[in-house]
């Protein structure tokens, strides 16, 4: 491998690295908004738990926590493949 993509393969790396950043900032606040969401529901009554208020609220825990799942999923293969392009550039 010549420089030039030795070169082009770190810039791209780098890129792979903030995007990957980002993603677990994102996956930070929705792990902050979920545990909002929980304790909204769990301090509700037990009456608005059980009723339309109560369902939403846990519809919503249950999305934002399979978010969290995705992203962590994103997480780990970015972490993948960016050891496999580092590998690559080693050679």
């Amino acid at each position: 491998m010549n420089d030039s993509r030795r070169k082009a393969i770190k810039g791209a790396i780098s890129k792979i690295e903030e995007a990957k950043n980002a993603l677990e900032e994102a996956q930070s606040e929705l792990h902050t908004l979920k545990d909002e969401e929980q304790d909204y529901l769990d301090n509700m009554p037990e009456s608005f738990q059980s009723g339309d208020k109560g369902t939403r609220a846990e519809d919503a825990v249950s999305n934002l926590d399979a978010a969290i799942n995705s992203l962590d999923e994103a997480v780990t293969t970015i972490e993948d493949a960016v050891s496999e392009a580092e590998q690559a550039v080693e050679g």
